[in-house]
């Protein structure tokens, strides 16, 4: 099955999630055959797993961090090693620019994401970037987050990635800059794309989880 071929999952009105890669034995392909176990994301291998929930919100409240939530239970059910950073709570400083790092060693800043998140970073197999839609981009904390990979740039490169976003909007153009900027920085870092989650029509928790996408987003894990 070729990987960047999309598998397209339509969910409640206008809400749609976007799959690459293959092995999702819990999603049928477009001629309606399932996926065979052998030809998953892992390869039948435990995966190391980092996970970046960004949302400000808590966790009772948020959308974003419900559908990351129910991605990790699957993930785990299926024995893979997940390590979850909060990057809205969490100690972070932005990128300055000042180039000590060289694109290949340590921030100026010894804060979380250098101490905490990195280190997992360098040895994942899978990243998985989680944010609700602000101002149609990812949120604050995330960004962050993304413009410090510039200290390891060439080391992070390569490795296997995903994004779960939630909207509030349903309008067939909500998540276009979004997943534009997703997939350019997939194409900059060389990294495989195997997952892209657009729930929109998602603005409330009630919202979010009556809709199709925390099954989805179980299934997707438990199938890596």
């Amino acid at each position: 099955m070729n990987r960047r071929k999309f598998i397209k999952v339509v969910g409640l009105g206008a809400m749609v999630l976007y799959l690459s890669g293959c092995g999702l034995s819990a999603i049928k392909n477009e001629d309606d055959t399932e996926v065979s176990a052998s030809e998953s994301v892992s390869g039948g291998e435990t995966m190391k797993i980092v996970v970046i929930n960004s949302s400000p919100h808590s966790e009772e409240e948020s959308t974003s961090r419900y559908l990351a939530k129910k991605f990790v239970d699957g993930a785990k059910s299926a024995g893979h090693e997940i390590f979850v950073f909060d990057a809205a709570n969490e100690k972070t400083n932005p990128c300055r620019g000042c180039d000590q790092c060289g694109m290949d060693g340590a921030c100026i800043f010894d804060d979380a994401i250098e101490e905490k998140l990195m280190p997992q970073m360098l040895k994942a197999d899978l990243l998985v970037l989680v944010t609700p839609l602000y101002y149609f981009g990812m949120s604050a904390q995330l960004k962050t987050v993304v413009d410090r990979f510039y200290s390891r740039t060439s080391k992070l490169s390569g490795k296997k990635s995903m994004i779960i976003s939630t909207a509030w909007n349903t309008a067939d153009w909500t998540m276009e800059a979004l997943k534009n900027h997703y997939e350019t920085l997939v194409r900059y870092m060389s990294w495989e794309d195997v997952g892209q989650v657009w729930a929109t029509g998602c603005g409330s928790r009630p919202m979010v989880e009556r809709s199709q996408f925390g099954d989805i987003a179980f299934k997707i894990g438990a199938a890596l």
